[in-house]
């Protein structure tokens, strides 16, 4: 193709993007058009001053978004010539639609994601841990402690105590799982620690919860740890509501039967 060729029609566009993660957004967007077809494979990406002027977006913006996009094997540079749609077959990325992870109830989201996989994380962490292990996770879990006494929110240790229970599992899966997902966790702990440091019972609740999974997994009693986990991811997303964070609109958030906040008694206690 011809470097000094005019942009696709596909990319002409008299909608510019609105403020907010802009290069997510436009990475998203170039995404889509090249998942559609609307951007051939093999051909050439408008030059960085074509995209900045078609999207009123900064050089920054539009770097960000084509590194995103380079990283995903979307796009490749070809030296002298610019960047081009890959050719070759593209995997299938784990990610989160950046345009709902600011909001939220995108947080409530998160809060549902970690429900789903961190009661079996807990579950084989009680089978598989080891005096060693038990021994790092106490440490974690007292970390939490010492950060919030020492005037700090907490939130990396928290993440830190659940990153140790993965670990123990053995499985290198649930690690990479948890890594990925703490780009999007730093900030809905944030807001829920944020949430819980207003409310002196929300944050005995929390405290107690975390020991509940510790205190499981140290028992060796899967069935227990695997309710306290599940069991602490229901009462987050009821904190937030509670606490005014979220409305109470999202049905998925309410509680489980079974649940403390259904009425029933946990059976991690």
């Amino acid at each position: 193709m011809n470097p000094d060729a005019h942009p696709p029609a596909a990319l002409h566009t008299s909608s510019r993007l609105i403020p907010g993660r802009l290069s997510d957004r436009l990475a998203a967007l170039l995404a889509e058009q090249i998942e559609t077809g609307r951007l051939a494979r093999g051909e050439r990406l408008p030059t960085e001053p074509e995209l900045v002027r078609l999207y009123g977006v900064s050089r920054t913006v539009v770097r960000e978004a084509v590194s995103q996009l380079k990283s995903r094997d979307l796009l490749v540079s070809r030296q002298g010539s610019g960047v081009f749609v890959s050719t070759a077959p593209t995997r299938q990325p784990l990610i989160f639609d950046p345009a709902v992870m600011g909001s939220m109830a995108a947080v409530v989201q998160v809060v549902e994601v970690r429900r789903a996989i961190e009661g079996e994380i807990a579950a084989l962490a009680a089978l598989r841990a080891r005096r060693p292990d038990i021994d790092t996770i106490r440490r974690a879990l007292l970390a939490i402690d010492a950060s919030v006494q020492a005037g700090g929110d907490g939130v990396m240790e928290d993440l830190a105590f659940h990153r140790s229970i993965a670990e123990v599992t053995g499985n290198a899966q649930f690690t990479q799982v948890l890594g990925f997902l703490e780009q999007y966790l730093h900030d809905a702990v944030r807001v829920t620690r944020a949430n819980e440091k207003h409310h002196a019972a929300f944050a005995a609740q929390v405290h107690d919860e975390h020991w509940a999974i510790f205190e499981a997994i140290d028992a060796g009693d899967a069935v227990a740890a695997r309710a306290a986990a599940t069991e602490h991811m229901v009462q987050a997303a009821q904190r937030l509501i509670q606490g005014g964070v979220v409305p109470d609109f999202i049905g998925a958030a309410r509680p489980l039967p079974g649940s403390q906040a259904a009425g029933t008694k946990g059976s991690h206690q």
